[in-house]
């Protein structure tokens, strides 16, 4: 199994507020807009450096996203920004007639996303983001696994013409990946070769996938982990050479395993190879108040919850 170390710990929102400020600094026509939610999505610095590029709207996320259709027209790249939950479930009539349906050059910054809002509780948390955004034709689905790659996915993002859902969130998690890499929508991560079993996740779940890993080496078991950064378009080259070499796949995602990462996985298998799949993911509920580590805990997202759907799926190979 490979190593992989972190020298400290960040959070993901972090790396989105340093990657907008960076395509700032690239491109004059990059521009952001927040629903009173400056400093909780780390937009401060776009704010200090380019005030006559930052758009305050309050609390309207609804028109929000209609400005920000409108902004695209004079050929602006409006990124929006606030929870998760709010740049969703709240505007999706918005995002789909006037950002998908449009095909505007609409970057959605979701922050605070799935139960590790933590202690917000369940009104706040949201575990169907990606399904909702993953359904609507056109739309990219991103979801980084750390601060580096949430910097890096932003500067994509801001590059790519087209609409994009960028997903991110609130705790602090290790920091692994390159400082200096450079992310290309669409094209999974293959971050160990094993044999045995494929692991595929995303988010703040790919460090528990690397944890697992080690933990499963450990008892003979040699699991090939890849990190999913983008949703969609899914890496379906990559998936299929790995689970046809291995025979069976666990999915990971903070996310509702109805619409998720790992729906799209099985639908994918069901239609081009059919194999053994368990997933690691909320099962069909909303979540509560607790601290991250709670959380991840009782709704079973957690390296040792990896091992257990690894241990179950292996049975069925």
């Amino acid at each position: 199994m490979k190593k992989y170390t972190f020298t400290e710990k960040l959070d993901t929102r972090s790396g989105f507020g340093a990657g907008l400020l960076e395509a700032g600094r690239q491109n004059p026509n990059v521009v952001a807009l927040c629903a009173d939610l400056t400093g909780s999505l780390k937009m401060d610095a776009f704010q200090k450096e380019f005030p006559a590029r930052f758009f305050q709207v309050g609390i309207a996320e609804a028109n929000m996203i209609g400005l920000a259709a409108g902004m695209t027209i004079g050929g602006k790249i409006p990124f929006t920004g606030t929870f998760a939950n709010f740049s969703t479930g709240r505007v999706y009539d918005q995002i789909r007639q006037s950002v998908a349906y449009s095909g505007k050059n609409v970057k959605i910054a979701a922050s605070h996303a799935g139960l590790t809002l933590g202690e917000d509780g369940a009104t706040h948390q949201i575990l169907e983001d990606i399904g909702l955004m993953k359904m609507l034709p056109g739309m990219v689905v991103i979801n980084p696994c750390d601060f580096n790659q949430t910097k890096a996915a932003t500067l994509a993002a801001a590059n790519y013409i087209g609409p994009v859902y960028l997903r991110f969130g609130r705790p602090a998690v290790p920091n692994f990946t390159p400082a200096n890499q450079t992310f290309e929508i669409g094209k999974a991560i293959l971050l160990n070769e094993g044999t045995d079993v494929t692991i595929i996740a995303t988010g703040h779940l790919v460090w528990e996938a690397i944890q697992a890993g080690e933990a499963l080496a450990e008892k003979g078991i040699n699991a090939e982990i890849i990190n999913i950064h983008t949703i969609k378009p899914l890496d379906e080259e990559a998936v299929l050479k790995s689970v046809a070499k291995t025979g069976c796949v666990v999915t990971a995602e903070e996310h509702n395993y109805i619409g998720g990462l790992g729906e799209s996985i099985a639908s994918l298998l069901s239609r081009k190879n059919p194999k053994p799949i368990e997933m690691v993911a909320v099962q069909d509920t909303f979540g509560e108040s607790g601290t991250p580590d709670q959380l991840m805990k009782k709704y079973g997202l957690t390296s040792s919850h990896i091992v257990s759907k690894v241990e179950a799926v292996l049975k069925r190979k």
